[in-house]
């Protein structure tokens, strides 16, 4: 396996641990919170009309869940993870940014798992830094 595949494999791992890990996490500690937001409707947790001020509960439980960055967090580890397979480069500016976001997450919310995803982002602009060993693949067309 290439090495930048396998940095790419190990960065969307960690991503992905986080992000379920997180929501996992959360619906062991909050299930009652969660099951009460549900219970009042999804709207519930970010009122629509204007002035509404919402139950706090609610909006706890949303955005400690489905409206964190555990969420996206997956989405991108999936994305990384199926990048790596096909040998597609994943550019460093995401690497970047998933680094400084999660280090400015860490300070802010120590102690929190947050650091991890500093790795994750440094393995993806180590992986983009490396010279791939595949050939380019042909396109249709090319001679």
């Amino acid at each position: 396996m290439d090495t930048g595949k396998r940095l790419l494999r190990w960065a969307s791992g960690i991503m992905l641990v986080l992000g379920i890990g997180h929501l996992s996490l959360l619906t062991f500690i909050s299930r009652d919170d969660l099951a009460r937001w549900v219970e009042q409707g999804l709207w519930a947790a970010v009122p629509l009309s204007p002035g509404a001020g919402g139950n706090p509960e609610n909006q706890v439980a949303f955005w400690a869940g489905p409206g964190s960055f555990s969420v996206p967090l997956i989405l991108l580890g999936c994305l990384v993870w199926h990048l790596a397979g096909r040998g597609v480069a994943v550019p460093a500016g995401i690497g970047w940014g998933l680094a400084a976001w999660c280090l400015l997450g860490g300070v802010l919310l120590v102690p929190s798992p947050y650091f991890a995803g500093t790795v994750a982002g440094a393995l993806i602009v180590a992986a983009a830094r490396r010279p791939s060993r595949t050939l380019p693949r042909r396109r249709a067309g090319d001679a």
